[in-house]
């Protein structure tokens, strides 16, 4: 078998890449599959019966379960067999994040314990610190947490004044300071700290065990949302931390803090694909049983819209996450190839795909949001009450776009990566942005071949030549200044968002229907309807950052390219939602 080609991070934006070199959940292998079920099975036993009883916040109730996901298997996922675990690759790691994202409060305290509360000590730790903590924590033994957050730093995580201070002995670091925010606090055996040594400039990062003198937790805090999720405050009152606690070298904490929060917004993207299903099964089961002017709701044109519009969005962005994860997993064999060993080759292939992250945290976190919200006005009165599931995913989604780095600061990050990985020299961004942009006269919208997905693949490329543009146009007006034009790269990212997620679904049903894919229209609606959408949103911002930052007559030639580049042809939304809509009402729950 051929090697797939492998597209660098951001380099969507001035290359492509062909249908067959990309993964699509459809090719989950059968252990893959077995695996997500096994999950699935033990939040159908353990998890959703109790769901009332997990959301009065008992501590005690929810270390318990994580106990239980443990003995299963569940909580070693991503670690490798000499740690207890069962080191499956990073598509089976994505995959068992999707299902345990319809596990509510469930999903929040494993995600954590399984992500940022695990992974920063096997992939920074040494082999002495992976035997004593990574092999208990693989099964359950040991409940994990992760301290950044500050009261004074919170997207500013290297503000924090958390200070460690080696004994006079030189053999602890005297831990002291507050951390606020923390998952499992109220449960977890370790915690991954970030604090500042002595003086030092940038963070380092300790493992510390909760039972230790000096280690104080707070109560629980109230929420909006994930209520039988312990958060709370820690303090550290001269917290005696041995020197062989230190996780990585002196100063390194920083960069451990930026790898976890890549790999926790990439398995956000994937765990709110879980929450998305889960509310569409609700809402579409809902529909067909409620009844008004004689006829199930399911039957009215404008729930058809609604759960239509559910359906696309979260398999659009399905595409996209799990585009990405296989790429993950190539990079990380190539590391491994090139003499890396395991724990860093899994974190530098993670962060590597910096651009794809945030693209995929913000637009999977909006997604989500945009279907618990429909989910909720499907079910009308009874979509407010706290009887229905779907109010507690209405409550659960919004902190997503608060996790792992605020959607505001995610969206900087799609721009702000994407040029510095050009000027890196991973691939030439900015040369063919500047080409484009010396000939706005001359700019057309090619319409590509008669076949189907050349059609959609040619108007993609004109949303990256949208993008170009304005990524060149905004570079010259504002040079260095662009960092504070973030409206400008709020625009700049939301059009680079939406021709990612369209190139990814465009690719995945080009793939799918080469396999042979039954009923393949349906997957050509969603594609239609997307693509459809993502060209007025795409000129909307492009032509919002042109008037920021052009003046005559330079603003007209680029705002005539940019309505030349966006215009699409017609489709009948109506009737593609229609479509469906209906197999989602006849299959009874979400199976695209």
């Amino acid at each position: 078998m051929s090697e797939r080609k492998l597209l660098k991070s951001g380099e969507f934006l001035v290359n492509e890449i062909d249908a067959n070199d990309i993964f699509i959940p459809e090719e989950f292998n059968e252990e893959q599959r077995m695996i997500a079920q096994t999950c699935r099975d033990f939040m159908d036993a353990e998890v959703f019966p109790r769901l009332n009883d997990i959301d009065k916040g008992d501590r005690e109730l929810m270390r318990s379960i994580l106990q239980k996901s443990g003995e299963l298997g569940m909580l070693g996922i991503a670690v490798p067999e000499q740690y207890n675990g069962f080191g499956q690759n990073f598509v089976t790691q994505m995959l068992v994040a999707e299902t345990a994202g319809a596990g509510y409060s469930f999903s929040v305290a494993y995600m954590c314990h399984c992500g940022i509360g695990t992974m920063p000590i096997l992939y920074y730790g040494n082999e002495e610190q992976r035997q004593k903590y990574v092999s208990r924590l693989a099964t359950g033994e040991l409940i994990g947490s992760y301290c950044l957050t500050e009261p004074g730093a919170g997207s500013d995580a290297n503000s924090g004044k958390t200070t460690a201070k080696l004994s006079e002995d030189g053999k602890y670091y005297i831990l002291n300071g507050q951390k606020m925010w923390i998952t499992n606090a109220g449960f977890a055996d370790t915690q991954v700290v970030f604090a500042k040594v002595d003086n030092d400039r940038v963070l380092s990062a300790f493992i510390v065990e909760s039972k230790w003198p000096g280690v104080v937790i707070g109560p629980d805090e109230h929420k909006m949302g994930i209520k039988g999720s312990s958060t709370a405050q820690i303090y550290y009152n001269d917290v005696k931390v041995p020197v062989e606690n230190m996780l990585g070298n002196r100063g390194e904490g920083f960069r451990i803090a930026l790898s976890i929060l890549h790999m926790g917004r990439m398995k956000l993207g994937a765990n709110v694909i879980g929450a998305a299903k889960e509310t569409i099964t609700q809402s579409v089961q809902y529909a067909n049983e409620r009844k008004q002017f004689n006829t199930k709701i399911a039957n009215f044109g404008a729930i058809k819209h609604k759960l239509a519009e559910m359906v696309i969005r979260a398999y659009a962005h399905e595409s996209a996450i799990y585009r990405v994860s296989q790429d993950i997993d190539d990079l990380i064999e190539r590391y491994k190839a090139e003499g890396c060993e395991y724990g860093r080759a899994a974190i530098d292939a993670i962060s590597h795909y910096a651009v794809e992250d945030a693209i995929l945290k913000v637009n999977g976190s909006e997604m989500l949001d945009f279907v618990v919200d429909e989910g909720v006005q499907i079910h009308g009165g009874m979509g407010y009450s706290a009887e229905m599931n779907v109010e507690r995913g209405y409550r659960d989604s919004r902190i997503n776009r608060i996790f792992e780095g605020t959607n505001e600061i995610n969206r900087l990050l799609v721009i702000d990566t994407a040029l510095k990985r050009s000027l890196k020299g991973d691939y030439d961004l900015m040369g063919p942005a500047e080409q484009l942009y010396n000939s706005l006269d001359s700019i057309v919208a090619e319409a590509g071949s008669s076949d189907y997905y050349d059609q959609k693949m040619q108007t993609i490329r004109n949303f990256k030549k949208v993008a170009l543009l304005g990524i060149y146009g905004a570079n010259k007006a504002f040079g260095k200044q662009l960092a504070t034009e973030q409206e400008v790269q709020n625009n700049l990212s939301n059009i680079i968002m939406d021709l990612y997620v369209a190139e990814s679904l465009a690719l995945r049903v080009k793939k799918l229907e080469s396999m042979g894919h039954q009923n393949i229209n349906i997957y050509k609606d969603i594609v239609d309807v997307f693509v459809y959408d993502a060209a007025s949103r795409i000129r909307k911002n492009a032509t919002d950052a042109s008037n920021s930052f052009a003046a005559e007559p330079e603003l007209s030639k680029l705002t005539a390219a940019i309505d030349r580049l966006c215009k699409v042809p017609s489709v009948n939304v109506k009737d593609a939602r229609r479509c469906i809509a209906d197999k989602l009402i006849e299959d009874n729950e979400y199976k695209f």
